[in-house]
């Protein structure tokens, strides 16, 4: 069986030890309702060292997403790719560490929280929503001078 995240601390080099390889897209775990879907596989270039007590992973993360765009509900595709990727994960025993989870979750939230297909990087393109909305006000309208309290006195009144 394929794991290559599980790593067994007891023949690991005093020097460590890199690892090469893709993961497929069903790596990630993602439902299809999710608004991300990975669409190539994982590629990782990884160096994992123990120092102390724990095991530093160093090294590059890439994938490809289809990520729907905030602005005009499409879908874009967006190539991540993490250059630096570092991990200190705290060893809890002395016999093998899965990082599959770290790998994963780190990979998923370096994706854009707000993504807009403008910045897709695979297909760059121009938003279709751009210019029809009008952007949110910075300050909210002020208050007349005898409007009280307004909110304060709304939270006031709950005590």
């Amino acid at each position: 069986m394929h794991h290559p995240f599980h790593i067994d601390l007891r023949n690991l080099p005093s020097d460590g030890k890199d690892i090469t390889g893709t993961e497929p897209a069903s790596f990630f775990g993602l439902e299809p309702q999710d608004a991300a879907q990975a669409v190539s596989p994982l590629k990782y270039e990884l160096h994992l060292e123990k120092d102390g007590d724990e095991i530093v992973v160093t090294g590059r993360l890439e994938a490809t997403f289809r990520l729907e765009c905030g602005r005009c509900l499409e879908t874009f595709e967006h190539r991540l790719v993490i250059e630096d990727y570092l991990a200190e994960i705290p060893l809890e025993s002395k016999g093998t560490i899965n990082l599959t989870d770290t790998i994963r979750e780190d990979t998923l939230v370096a994706l854009p929280s707000y993504p807009r297909c403008e910045a897709g990087n695979v297909r760059p393109r121009q938003c279709p929503a751009e210019g029809k909305f009008e952007p949110a006000p910075e300050m909210a309208a002020a208050e007349t001078e005898n409007a009280g309290r307004g909110v304060w006195d709304a939270l006031n009144k709950l005590n």
